[in-house]
């Protein structure tokens, strides 16, 4: 089986964010972390390989060219190569763009079973898995908290206000997994040893056959017009005694229009 794990390079959690000029988010190649939420995806990637002998796993990226070192922290869990898509012309590509590319892009490398995870850390939109079925035509098993491959038929379990949903397709199938679904691995030293030498492909938009004016900032269908921090300063109001407290707290209730 061909597994493929659709990831991102994302700044990091940690890191303080700034825009350029044109409202789009600075990318700094020494804050450039695999996206939190596709930690998950890659190990339930190496999971299925290992659940299903035989079964290759290949790291999927779209991004900067220096993303390469991303990948290979990536390939570091696990896993037999990388792919990273990157042209000049990618930059400032929406949600559907990318899923653009990432669609030419697997379906030139093969797949029988691809994962995501189900957000990035740097957008939260969630929307590329969706998006990427649609252009390849393929069912997609979204949020998945648990994932079964027998012969040619993936089942997962989605969660749901009571219990949860079994949810099934054949392969080949897209499927975006939430957090609950494992507890990523941790690199060892061999991995990490190892992923230096795992092959990683390149390739550009002339490689995927896509035209430059499909992607990018200028096909963009979404534009950012401003930003401003979030301001941390809270009023505090402390009220010492229990006559009258209940009465505080619906007046302030009221205050703040919650009642």
């Amino acid at each position: 089986m061909n597994i493929v794990v659709c990831m991102k390079e994302t700044p990091s959690t940690t890191a303080e964010k700034s825009f350029t000029a044109d409202m789009r988010l600075e990318r700094r190649k020494e804050d450039a972390i695999p996206n939190p939420f596709d930690e998950y995806a890659i190990e339930e990637g190496l999971r299925q390989q290992e659940k299903n002998p035989g079964s290759t796993v290949t790291m999927l990226c779209m991004g900067p060219a220096t993303a390469t070192d991303t990948i290979r922290k990536a390939l570091a869990m696990g896993g037999d190569r990388g792919v990273l898509v990157t042209d000049p012309a990618l930059a400032g590509s929406d949600a559907i763009s990318t899923a653009r590319v990432l669609a030419a892009a697997l379906t030139k490398i093969g797949y029988d079973l691809v994962i995501f995870g189900n957000a990035a850390a740097d957008a939260y939109g969630g929307v590329v898995p969706s998006a990427v079925a649609e252009f390849l035509g393929k069912p997609l098993l979204s949020y998945a908290s648990q994932l079964g491959i027998a012969g040619d038929k993936a089942t997962i379990q989605r969660q749901a206000e009571i219990g949860y949903n079994v949810v099934e397709a054949p392969l080949p199938a897209l499927v975006s997994v939430v957090k609950s679904i494992n507890e990523p691995r941790y690199p060892s030293m061999k991995g990490i040893m190892a992923s230096k030498k795992k092959p990683l492909d390149t390739f550009s938009l002339a490689d995927l056959g896509l035209d430059a004016a499909t992607v990018g900032g200028a096909a963009a269908r979404e534009k950012a017009l401003g930003a401003e921090k979030v301001s941390t300063q809270r009023k505090g109001e402390i009220y010492v005694g229990n006559d009258g407290a209940a009465d505080r707290v619906v007046a302030f209730l009221v205050e703040q229009k919650v009642l």
